[in-house]
């Protein structure tokens, strides 16, 4: 479900602890996204803010982020008036979903000057704008709206800013009484009734609640009709049947005002209810048939919850070039093979055209230029039965006898061609197997590398302009995971890293790893000796950066890096090894995201 203002009002509370907090950095790792070092205070810490159209968000994270080479110019402004400020305030824009930040700085003339970052986090209008506080004018927005977008409020730098608009909805707070509940209920079916273009009135008790209280999402509201045990329709309404909606309404309320919150995540259950995971404030009754997990706190909850979901969805729109082209490669080699198969079968009765070779010399006397045919006895037949052997008319005896010859020899030859164009065809699919798998678990720099290595193996053509100056990272970056015991675990999640992990990074005597005839990531255990804790994870990074990492069972295969040998010309990634021992694993994706890990 998407955020709404009741988490809103959770996610606020807890970040209070902001206030008297120091901005030390500020990055935008992508086009929607900001990450705040902050400093200072009792939860020093990186505070992430997203206005992505489909999952906006803020609340504190232990993410890593890959920073673009030279910062956006959004985020240029912002350490420009933000960095190195204070927090002063941070507080909730009555239930709605909007967040206000005042920073006090100090300006180029030692001046203290205030601003106030607005988070907006309504889905598709989500943005974060930067506002001078005493004027109100905006600086900049992440995303801007322009007169052409919107009529209503502008986003541009200048120009004044206008909230978003109110909806005319009551504030949950202030109904925290019987009757007030019953009359902010009324409110919505009474527009409907006055207004010509008013929208339909709601046709459940979930609707109207929501189309009445601001902040209150659907499934909050089912909640509360659920705990209510009510059945009843918006149109039955009276003060006895609207009784046991308003209890439990008035009950969840109460504990919201007093901020005490139960962030938890519903997974759907078997019965499929729900049918997608769900989060929440308020533990939620109505979906008993989910498995339902509680957290500690709202940050702990929302970060579990989307996770990587963000940049998944973009590396998704990123990769899926790449993927067709690839996954087209991959079709065009498997008919390939299916062609090669074909030749390989019909070159497999070269035998037949020796054998009429020879007869037709044996039997020269018998026939003459001109004949269409020759019928000889096959002395290599058992029963030494007739053959009838076609002869092209325009040539002579022996010109016959030499074109089957001719025939035999082409057909011979072919079979170590064709053997040859499998088996390379063969490597082909391993090595596009390879990649695809790599774009499942892909980065946004992951990406980047990925498609550098198609045009220098020349699949693709570079799409640079010419006399562009490329920057090359001479040591491209590495996922480094920490094991119980405390050893640094290596993985290389495309086949540039994994060249870069395996051939230039690890030592001779430390351990590698890599899932058995499953196309998967290099893994290597940074040091000489460990336990069998290590050993374990390790295996478990393997099989979870592989083709099977939804599998159980999972063999992989370890052994000394001094054992592992990349041959001369083979494509990126591919090694061969030895004096491997195998062991079977089933990947835990939730216990490999609770181990620390770092980009290196």
């Amino acid at each position: 479900m998407a955020l709404d203002g009741i988490v809103t009002r959770a996610v606020v509370h807890e970040l209070q602890t902001l206030v008297g907090t120091r901005i030390h950095k500020i990055h935008q790792p992508t086009e929607h996204d900001l990450v705040f070092q902050i400093r200072g205070g009792q939860t020093p810490g990186k505070l992430l803010i997203s206005a992505n159209p489909t999952y906006p968000r803020m609340h504190w994270t232990n993410q890593s982020f890959m920073n673009p080479l030279e910062a956006p110019m959004f985020c240029m402004l912002l350490r420009k008036h933000c960095e190195g400020g204070q927090i002063e305030e941070v507080l909730q824009v009555g239930t709605e979903r909007v967040i206000h930040i005042r920073v006090r700085q100090r300006d180029e003339l030692g001046d203290i000057a205030l601003k106030t970052i607005v988070v907006e986090l309504m889905g598709r209008h989500s943005n974060i704008i930067l506002l001078d506080h005493a004027t109100g004018t905006i600086h900049d927005g992440i995303h801007h709206v322009t007169p052409a977008i919107s009529s209503y409020r502008i986003v541009m730098p200048g120009a004044a800013y206008t909230a978003p608009p109110e909806q005319g909805k009551t504030d949950p707070f202030a109904a925290l009484d019987e009757s007030s509940f019953l009359k902010a209920l009324q409110k919505p079916l009474a527009a409907t009734e006055d207004e010509e273009d008013a929208p339909k009135p709601p046709a459940t008790v979930e609707q109207l609640l929501v189309a009445a209280f601001s902040g209150l999402s659907p499934l909050l509201a089912r909640e509360i009709v659920h705990r209510a045990g009510a059945d009843v329709r918006p149109d039955d309404f009276g003060e006895a049947n609207v009784k046991p909606v308003g209890l439990a309404f008035l009950a969840m309320m109460s504990e919201f005002a007093a901020h005490r919150y139960e962030p938890n995540i519903v997974e759907p259950g078997m019965s499929g209810q729900p049918r997608k995971s769900a989060f929440s404030v308020a533990r939620l009754t109505h979906l008993s048939s989910g498995t339902a997990q509680s957290f500690d706190s709202i940050s702990i909850c929302l970060e579990a919850y989307y996770g990587d979901k963000a940049e998944r969805d973009t590396v998704k729109q990123r990769v899926s070039d790449l993927i067709r082209f690839l996954q087209n490669e991959r079709n065009k080699n498997a008919k390939k093979i299916e062609k090669l198969q074909e030749t390989l079968e019909e070159a497999s009765g070269a035998d037949k055209y020796r054998i009429l070779g020879e007869l037709l010399t044996t039997y020269m006397h018998q026939y003459q230029r001109g004949d269409a045919s020759v019928d000889v006895i096959n002395y290599y037949d058992e029963e030494q039965k007739t053959v009838t052997i076609v002869l092209d008319p325009q040539l002579t005896p022996s010109e016959n006898a030499q074109r089957y010859f001719k025939r035999y020899t082409k057909h011979k030859n072919s079979l170590e061609a064709v053997a040859i164009q499998m088996e390379q065809a063969r490597e082909e699919i391993v090595y596009l197997d390879a990649l695809l798998q790599q774009l499942e678990s892909a980065s946004l720099a992951d990406i980047d590398e990925i498609r550098e290595e198609l045009v220098e193996q020349g699949y693709l053509r570079d799409r640079a302009k010419r006399g562009a100056k490329k920057r090359k990272n001479a040591k491209p970056s590495l996922l480094c995971y920490t094991s119980s015991e405390g050893i640094p675990i290596y993985v290389g999640k495309n086949n540039t890293q994994n060249d870069f992990l395996t051939n230039k990074t690890a030592g001779p005597n430390e351990t590698w790893l890599h899932t058995k005839d499953i196309p998967g990531s290099h893994v290597v255990i940074r040091a000489a000796e460990f336990g069998n804790a290590t050993l374990e994870e390790a295996a478990m990074l393997a099989a979870h950066y592989s083709q099977a990492r939804s599998s159980s069972l999972v063999p992989v295969d370890y052994t000394l890096i001094r054992y592992v040998k990349k041959p001369s010309g083979a494509k990126p990634g591919f090694v061969i090894y030895d004096h491997q021992k195998t062991l079977f694993i089933t990947p835990d994706e939730q216990r490999i995201k609770s181990w620390p890990s770092v980009i290196k």
